[in-house]
């Protein structure tokens, strides 16, 4: 890879996190992202520091051993790195992670709700069923235990009493995922308020599984329809 097209990336992540900031998705200096460029090389955000104020030059390189290849002085990597390494390891189609605590999303988190309700069909086609990972506190080898039976299966998975994490064949997908997730959380949650979602009749969430095969390298993990 050349030095003009890392440097790209490192932008699209620096993007990436103003916008977790800016819809609300961070606080101070939660959250993290990475990029797999080779598969021994990644570039992910620093701890302790907001993604209002990314850089390119603030984002550390790793490998796949959890090594730093090169961290700029004063920066160091995030101990939840361990968490996107295991995606990668898990899944080879994966090249980019978002990890954020999306408001809504996440409240759905710590109330142990997971959302796998077939209501709407942007969340059935791009989303799937999103499930719930056992909690694991943040920083340990828990975390990354948690999400592998999920991984083979899902994109988008809820993080217990913690946030969410989504994965995707490049960076626009992922964060895309974690976008839509939050949005189908606010929806879902407005729905029970009201008095309960409605899910679609099942020819209706067939099909809308059948347009989800259009998009590349899907990992819906659909629940079985109910009668």
């Amino acid at each position: 890879m050349t030095y003009e097209e890392e440097y790209k990336i490192r932008e699209q992540i620096c993007e990436v996190g103003h916008n977790l900031w800016q819809l609300g998705f961070v606080a101070a200096n939660d959250g993290n992202i990475s990029v797999k460029i080779d598969d021994d090389t990644f570039i992910t955000t620093p701890t302790g520091t907001s993604k209002r104020i990314l850089k390119p030059e603030m984002l550390i390189k790793m490998n796949s051993k959890n090594e730093v290849i090169h961290c700029p002085e004063g920066y160091r990597p995030s101990s939840e790195f361990k968490m996107h390494l295991r995606c990668y390891k898990e899944r080879p189609d994966i090249t980019a992670v978002v990890h954020a605590h999306p408001p809504t999303a996440t409240g759905f988190a710590i109330s142990h709700i997971p959302l796998d309700e077939y209501t709407m069909p942007e969340a059935i086609i791009f989303l799937g069923s999103v499930p719930i990972a056992p909690y694991g506190t943040p920083g340990t080898e828990e975390v990354p235990e948690s999400i592998v039976p999920y991984l083979p299966n899902h994109d988008t998975i809820l993080l217990m009493n913690h946030g969410a994490l989504t994965v995707g064949v490049d960076l626009t997908q992922a964060y895309y995922r974690m976008e839509t997730l939050e949005h189908f959380a606010k929806v879902s949650l407005v729905a029970h308020q009201l008095g309960g979602a409605v899910e679609l009749k099942r020819n209706k969430i067939e099909e809308c599984c059948e347009i989800a095969k259009a998009f590349p390298i899907r990992h819906p993990g659909y629940k079985k329809y109910r009668d």
